[in-house]
């Protein structure tokens, strides 16, 4: 499993969550590009992700995209919390790869909540957590420049630009392209 730089998938047991996609879902191929799940709709599944990467995608009133999220192997796709209260989307999810994922019916985990209050208590710690890894994020993008990002996110994740296309990665740190090639220029030209 490539290691996560999204930081929720410590605090949460991984294996439940996993093992309940795989078995109560199911199993879904998306095309490199095609959408996961499209602004503007509810969301009905939490993905876990077998194979490939996605990204999450919205648009300032310009129309220009930007990428709010990265996911890959071994992670979940999901509008989370959004979807349990079944509010429309505030982005995309797109797959950046061609991609396989287990899909549990939102409606399965809130059935799920209502009847076992353990069960529900796991779902409000991988929200709490979920917001733990956005929180941060928002905290870093006010305090750390543009290099100390992109030094956190390439310690996290060393193979992000395997996975992932520069334009995103860039969209993602908050940066433009032409500043993520010359932080890596100067990285590799100390």
């Amino acid at each position: 499993m490539i290691k996560s730089f999204n930081t929720y998938i410590e605090g949460i047991p991984l294996e439940f969550w996993r093992d309940l996609c795989r078995e109560e879902g199911v199993f879904k191929k998306v095309d490199r590009g095609e959408y996961f799940l499209c602004e503007g709709d509810v969301c009905k599944y939490l993905g876990y992700i077998e194979k490939g990467s996605f990204k999450y995608v919205t648009h300032t009133k310009e129309g220009d995209e930007k990428i709010v999220g990265l996911e890959t192997v071994g992670g979940f796709v999901a509008n989370w919390p959004y979807c349990l209260q079944k509010l429309p989307s505030k982005l995309s999810i797109i797959a950046s790869t061609n991609s396989e994922i287990s899909c549990l019916p939102v409606s399965k985990i809130i059935k799920m909540m209502e009847v076992d209050g353990n069960f529900e208590k796991l779902v409000n710690l991988a929200t709490r957590e979920m917001f733990y890894t956005i929180y941060e994020r928002m905290i870093d993008i006010y305090t750390k420049t543009p290099k100390e990002r992109y030094g956190d996110l390439l310690q996290k994740c060393p193979t992000i630009f395997e996975i992932f296309d520069l334009k995103d990665i860039a969209s993602y740190l908050n940066i433009t392209p032409v500043h993520m090639s010359r932080i890596r220029k100067e990285e590799k030209n100390p």
